[in-house]
């Protein structure tokens, strides 16, 4: 067969199509793996802003054109009418070859998304490209003039293609969810040969990681302690750890477990074993994927529930569903957290009272209180370009913990600290996006938020928008909404003098943290 202009034309739109199509399968890999493959949190993304800008967008809505023209350009002109042809193909050839450049230039800035590689994206990987091959067979096979003379199986494989990657992503849940298994009875069975070893498990709605670290610290001064390493919560991870991890040489195993619907913690229970529970605190966080606050606060307390009889469950004592649930609790039980003078401290009082629980002196306790480099847990401290101080909390945002960390902000009017600078003089600055996944609690949760940046801030930058008129309702003019990374660096460096402080909360762009960073 002779290559002409219009074979080559063909193929190199083909190479575009699987240059933009791989994107955006990478993409919505990384979206799924992301939201942990869970269907609720997946569809909660689509409540927000960006999440919506994802399907309502110009692309989209040209591509629907194309397809309805053609679809209907039968009726429209019985006859051919080469001016409407030839309109229709070199705004599909745009179409692809604007998503193209943006691939380019995504690359380039280093903001292209994609997945982490594990064992399950590597196979997901696998088949969306088998998919491609196999489209791109079919379409240079003996229908290929058939197929490619009009270009819209390309047209239709784009717009679909959030639909197909999906459909290629569920499709592996089967092999998924029986290596899933294999895994999680491997980690029971040795498991259940580790007699002595005590396992103390930790569940709420914050404040989970922050009273895991300060725990294992303390108590590594007088035992052996493995903790679950960073995000390592789930069934999958904490049985990982298990295996890959847990001695037998060790003396107490402290876990930390998070859920999004009813059942979750108990299936963990069922891989762990826990005789210690700690609830650390219940709020708005995930709402939308568990339903109800009243299923957040029974999966919770599903901890509690299946400790052993002679088990022990503390509880914070300054949450008020905790000492709810405190009331109801049958077996021994103790609350802790109550003389706590600024918010969070009641996870170090948490971590003190099960350290005290498990024997420990007061000296002992005091030895490994002393080895926690920070004592607010959840954020890192540190100083920024031009002697800005910076106060990094982006490893999870949820509504307790942002208002916590406010109130530790204004403290920055205050005296002086090892750490960082303080002035009476001091402004105060927060940036983060809102809060997603709580629901019908948003609103309420949002303009609460607003209130205490009024209170404590000077300035806010919203990062995402989502509720950013109920932020704005509760902090009035101190709120604005920049997105852009470059912008809000402006922003700051036009407002800031050196002593200053900012909050770095939640998901923000690593950009912003880079431009701000040292």
């Amino acid at each position: 067969m002779e290559f002409s202009s219009f074979h080559v034309f063909i193929f190199f739109f083909t190479f575009l199509w699987f240059l933009v199509f791989t994107k955006k399968f990478l993409f919505w890999v990384y979206l799924w793996q992301l939201k942990e493959y869970h269907l609720g949190r997946f569809f909660a993304h689509f409540d927000t802003f960006k999440g919506k800008r994802l399907i309502f967008n110009s692309i989209n809505l040209i591509e629907v054109f194309l397809i309805l023209f053609f679809l209907i350009y039968p009726f429209l002109f019985p006859l051919p009418n080469f001016l409407s042809i030839l309109l229709w193909y070199l705004t599909l050839i745009l179409v692809f070859l604007l998503q193209g450049g943006k691939i380019f230039l995504d690359i380039l800035k280093k903001n292209l998304k994609t997945p982490i590689l594990t064992k399950k994206t590597a196979l997901i990987l696998f088949l969306g490209f088998s998919f491609q091959v196999g489209i791109i067979s079919l379409l240079f096979s003996q229908n290929f003039w058939i197929w490619t003379i009009s270009l819209f199986p390309f047209l239709i494989l784009d717009f679909f293609a959030p639909l197909i990657s999906s459909a290629i992503i569920l499709a592996t849940e089967p092999v998924a969810i029986f290596w899933r298994g294999q895994i999680i009875e491997k980690a029971k069975k040795k498991r259940a040969q580790l007699k002595n070893l005590l396992v103390v498990a930790i569940t709420g709605s914050y404040g989970k990681t922050s009273t895991k670290e300060f725990l294992a610290t303390i108590l590594a001064d007088k035992f052996r302690v493995l903790k679950t390493k960073e995000h390592q919560n789930s069934e999958v991870g904490i049985s990982q750890c298990i295996l890959n991890d847990l001695k037998p040489e060790h003396q107490i195993f402290v876990v930390e477990m998070g859920a999004y619907n009813r059942g979750g913690i108990k299936l963990l229970c069922d891989i762990a074993k826990p005789k210690i529970g700690i609830l650390t605190g219940i709020n708005e966080q995930h709402l939308a994927t568990f339903g109800s606050q009243e299923n957040i606060i029974k999966t919770k307390f599903e901890l509690i529930e299946a400790l052993p009889k002679d088990g022990i469950a503390f509880f914070n004592g300054k949450n008020k569903y905790c000492s709810e649930l405190y009331d109801k609790t049958k077996i021994q039980k103790r609350l802790y957290g109550q003389e706590a003078s600024f918010p969070g401290e009641e996870n170090i009082l948490g971590a003190r009272a099960v350290a005290k629980g498990l024997g420990m002196t007061n000296e002992e306790i005091s030895r490994g209180v002393e080895k926690i480099e920070n004592k607010f847990g959840g954020i890192q401290i540190k100083k920024g370009i031009n002697g800005l101080n910076i106060i990094d909390a982006t490893y999870s945002a949820n509504p307790d913990g942002v208002i916590a960390h406010l109130e530790y902000l204004k403290t920055f009017r205050q005296g002086r600290s090892a750490e960082l600078s303080r002035s009476p003089q001091a402004r105060l600055v927060i940036i983060m996006p809102c809060l997603i996944e709580l629901g019908s609690a948003s609103q309420e949760v949002h303009k609460r938020i607003g209130q205490k940046i009024g209170q404590v801030c000077d300035l806010a930058i919203i990062t995402t928008k989502d509720k950013f008129k109920k932020i704005k309702e509760g902090a009035g003019e101190k709120a604005v909404f920049i997105e852009n990374p470059k912008e809000i660096f402006e922003k700051i460096k036009n407002f800031y003098e050196a002593d200053d402080v900012i909050l770095l909360e939640g998901r923000i762009p690593n950009e912003v943290i880079k431009l701000l960073s040292k």
